[in-house]
């Protein structure tokens, strides 16, 4: 297959709706540490996952950084990121609000986190593709 300019495009797009997604939780992460400071246990969840959810607060903004200065670590770290933050939060919703169905169709912010999951997972191949770097 031969790569074309709107190959490259369509990856730039698809890497800018990555980073805004990541912006957006980025702000969450950081308002709840503004207001709750950097060891909120979010409303008495284990350590393991406040920990977990403050270390987004610098993840994401990383993933942010490296989609556009090396787009191909930028999308595996986003890959990762997401997939472990929704295995996680879905976890977490089945043991404190059980049913998981009723946590997914109740909670916005976790189906929001689902679909962003979906759409990186079936676009991220598209988005790594990155312009060779021509000879010095």
């Amino acid at each position: 297959m031969v790569s074309t300019d709107s190959t490259y495009t369509r990856a730039w797009v698809l890497r800018i709706i990555y980073a805004l997604c990541l912006a957006g939780a980025t702000y969450n992460h950081w308002a709840a540490i503004y207001r709750h400071g950097w060891l909120w246990d979010y409303g008495g969840y284990p350590r393991v996952s406040t920990t977990f959810w403050t270390a987004l607060s610098v993840l994401d903004p990383l993933a942010i950084v490296l989609l556009f200065v090396r787009p191909r670590w930028g999308v595996v770290m986003t890959v990762t990121i997401i997939v472990a933050d929704v295995a996680h939060n879905l976890v977490v919703a089945h043991l404190y609000f059980p049913p998981l169905l009723r946590a997914l169709t109740t909670v916005p912010s976790l189906a929001m986190q689902v679909a962003f999951m979906v759409f990186v997972l079936f676009t991220c191949s598209m988005a790594a593709q990155v312009r060779p770097r021509r000879p010095l």
